[in-house]
């Protein structure tokens, strides 16, 4: 690629574009991860990040990426052999299973098309047949990263309720916190699980797990075998206002940026922008005449689009085009979607004008790559930011 002046456009699904007061908060001078100023500091941060989580109970930070925080909430509420439902609704779905049978669990995978989320009546059918009460632990992702779909985890809550099954409810959010609207304790999950490195605004390297009273409960007698993950020693020593391990001190000082910029646009105004931009993507793919791989439009992701290629196209090269032409990166298929999907990410630290000009720039790299499209998509995406 020749030597490109202007900026790199980043519109992957994470991570995402880090925020120039991000970068400056965590470029400060390490502090003392003993001293009196970082207990300060992590308490702060334990307060300030149960919003976006929609939760007043405890949120424990590991320096991680999401896939640590998948084996934390795994391991901190089921014992070997425990039996866990899990559903097939993309690529990073599936990992979590594999990750599930590796730690010892008998996992129950119930297949997907990877363009639906959980089907909420196949939970309770599902949860209903177990009259033994032998699933421990129902696993889902709530916003499918590899394919733009959302599943309705109210809907899913209901449908465990309604059977009367005592399952655990574990979600994986990494890419819907500080990008979607979620409600930990609200819509009754157990464990979520979320990363720094999307809606949250900040380079790789954090992680969560938000956790319920019940999951609490059942992490006193899980038996799959923890250290590092345990939760026990890190909300004691969050308690003290330390961690149990050497903590990423700069990364927290950049999460405590990111959480003072979510908080000042407010919420409700931050899941409102994604909505728009989500929108205002979508109207610019069907305008090309191009299909959004989310068959349901309940289930429409606010961070991501993935956008289905012709037949006789390769998603892969038509991404390289656009990366050594307009500098700008978009999201791989993944799984069984490589080479047939490209991935349009609309999250974190991003403006109209800003997805106006990825817009373009994909509109033009498509018609380069000798696709057959309306070059009327961008006027339709300008048209929704133009009116929202």
């Amino acid at each position: 690629m020749s030597q490109a002046s202007g900026r790199h456009f980043l519109q992957i699904p994470g991570p995402t574009n880090v925020p120039d007061q991000v970068l400056r908060a965590i470029s400060g001078p390490t502090i003392d991860h003993r001293g009196p100023d970082f207990a300060e500091l992590t308490w702060h941060l334990l307060d300030a990040i149960k919003p976006v989580f929609g939760t007043a109970g405890p949120v424990v930070i590991y320096p991680s990426s999401g896939t640590g925080a998948w084996e934390a909430a795994l391991v901190n509420t089921l014992s070997p052999d425990d039996r866990v439902l899990c559903f097939e609704t993309g690529h990073f779905a599936t990992l979590w299973q594999e990750m599930a049978r590796d730690l010892g669990l008998r996992v129950e995978f119930v297949p997907g098309d990877w363009r639906h989320g959980v089907d909420p009546a196949l939970v309770a059918e599902k949860l209903a047949a177990d009259t033994a009460r032998s699933i421990k632990a129902v696993c889902m992702v709530h916003n499918e990263t590899s394919t733009g779909v959302t599943s309705r985890l109210p809907e899913i809550r209901q449908a465990i309720d309604a059977t009367g099954h005592s399952a655990l409810l574990l979600a994986d959010a990494i890419s819907s916190i500080g990008s979607a609207d979620y409600r930990h304790d609200e819509w009754g999950v157990d464990v979520t699980v979320a990363g720094a490195q999307k809606g949250l605004m900040l380079p790789p390297g954090l992680s969560f797990n938000a956790i319920s009273d019940k999951a609490l409960e059942a992490s006193r007698t899980a038996g799959l075998r923890r250290s590092f993950w345990d939760w026990k020693p890190i909300m004691e020593a969050n308690e003290r206002g330390s961690f149990p391990y050497t903590p990423a001190t700069n990364l927290l000082y950049g999460l405590r940026e990111a959480l003072r910029m979510l908080d000042a646009e407010g919420l409700p105004a931050v899941f409102a922008r994604h909505a728009r931009h989500a929108r205002a993507t979508r109207a610019a793919v069907r305008g090309w005449g191009l299909e959004v791989v989310c068959l349901d439009e309940r289930e429409y992701s606010g961070s991501v689009t993935a956008v289905l290629v012709p037949p006789d196209q390769d998603a892969d090269k038509i991404r390289r085009m656009i990366l050594e032409r307009f500098d700008m990166s978009l999201g791989a298929g993944l799984g069984k979607f490589t080479g047939r999907v490209f991935r349009i990410g609309h999250l974190g630290h991003l403006n109209d004008l800003t997805l106006a000009g990825s817009l373009a720039g994909i509109q033009m790299g498509l018609q380069l790559a000798g696709l057959d499209i309306d070059p009327g998509g961008i006027n339709a995406a300008l048209e929704v930011l133009g009116s929202d």
